[in-house]
């Protein structure tokens, strides 16, 4: 097996980030994927992602709410 120490391949696809982010807010997450992001060139991805969420998570939250009163 041959290891590619090219810089962009540890890149995170879209998918992937998205994945981590819900494992992360859940609570529950495999220790490879959790090697595979820190692993990652940049954690920037992850932080924004973690702050879309949870701008939809509370948004989500009030909209129920706002529904229900």
């Amino acid at each position: 097996m041959v290891e590619n120490n090219d810089p962009g391949s540890n890149k995170p696809t879209f998918f992937q980030i998205l994945m981590s982010v819900v494992s992360a807010a859940i609570g529950v997450q495999k220790s490879e994927i959790r090697r595979r992001d820190f692993q990652s060139t940049s954690p920037l991805p992850f932080i924004i992602a973690g702050l879309l969420f949870t701008v939809f998570f509370i948004a989500s939250i009030l909209g129920i709410v706002f529904l229900i009163l």
